[in-house]
């Protein structure tokens, strides 16, 4: 008996990061229904823009984003990403939550991956979308 697995996410980019990571799984069909549970905190405005990222995103830009925290030395920021997942109708959701730990840049990297060209993994000096470049780039 076949199962379905359905990723809800309205973020194509999520999509297919997540495509790449289980590429070589078994068969898995694939329903796209919402969009994933993201979440982009300043740590100098107390989490601040939080899970309404896109919002602010899409009225201020990535400019606009470094702009909120020039006032503050603190440009540190968490990245968060919920998931869940359901066994069935009558089972419970699991909830899975990735952090990760970074600052907020002026942008560098392709403009259409949402607010990843703004966030740099600590330790890394490159920001998430040359983090996930790299990723499909080598899987």
């Amino acid at each position: 008996m076949s199962r379905v697995i359905t990723f809800v996410t309205g973020n194509q980019n999520k999509l297919r990061e997540v495509q790449a990571i289980i590429e070589s799984s078994p068969s898995m069909n694939w329903k796209l229904e919402s969009r994933a549970l993201d979440a982009l905190l300043f740590h100098a405005l107390n989490g601040l823009p939080g899970p309404y990222i896109k919002d602010f995103l899409g009225h201020v830009g990535h400019d606009g984003l470094n702009r909120m925290l020039a006032g503050f030395d603190d440009k540190s920021a968490t990245a968060l990403c919920t998931f869940a997942f359901c066994a069935g109708p009558e089972a419970e959701p699991i909830l899975f939550e990735g952090k990760t730990l970074g600052r907020i840049v002026p942008a560098r990297g392709p403009a259409n991956f949402g607010w990843d060209p703004i966030f740099e993994v600590d330790g890394t000096h490159k920001t998430y979308v040359h983090v996930f470049i790299l990723c499909f780039l080598t899987s």
